[in-house]
């Protein structure tokens, strides 16, 4: 659908900001429900391998959008903690899967029941009509960015 420049502008900074405003607000909440010793992407990681098991540090890489390097360090800190571990493939001695330990999964599985306390203080604020149009709208947004 061709948009009206003038209007396309408007939604365009109206987004930002909309953006801008929750994705900062919804960090600092975040960030304060995290132990000391652990951060945001560190939470992120240990979330992601809750929900999928024995992925690969390629996979988290591409699933962040974020640089191997990047990911490597974060899984270096998250195994010398002791909340993952690093278990080699069987048929392939190139790959390492990652998995969380007991002590991961219990710290996730925490972490994750207050993220979800936060979000559903937030989600409340809609009504079951709203809050399912505003999700599906995401989701579509999402499908947009994932293939671009």
């Amino acid at each position: 659908m061709k948009q009206d420049p003038n209007l396309l502008k408007a939604l365009i900074h109206r987004y930002e900001v909309a953006n801008f405003v929750v994705e900062r607000g919804l960090h600092v909440r975040v960030k304060d429900l995290m132990p000391e010793e652990l951060t945001v992407d560190q939470f992120k990681t240990l979330r992601f391998l809750r929900h999928n098991e024995n992925s690969t540090a390629s996979e988290l890489s591409q699933y962040f959008c974020v640089g191997k390097s990047s990911i490597t360090a974060i899984i270096t800190r998250l195994s010398d903690k002791g909340l993952i571990e690093r278990v080699p493939d069987d048929d392939d001695r190139r790959v390492t899967h990652l998995m969380l330990t007991e002590e991961g999964e219990r710290i996730s599985g925490l972490l994750e029941e207050r993220v979800h306390r936060v979000l559903s203080d937030i989600i409340e604020h809609f009504d079951e009509k709203e809050a399912i149009m505003f999700i599906e709208t995401f989701e579509k947004l999402a499908e947009v960015v994932k293939a671009l």
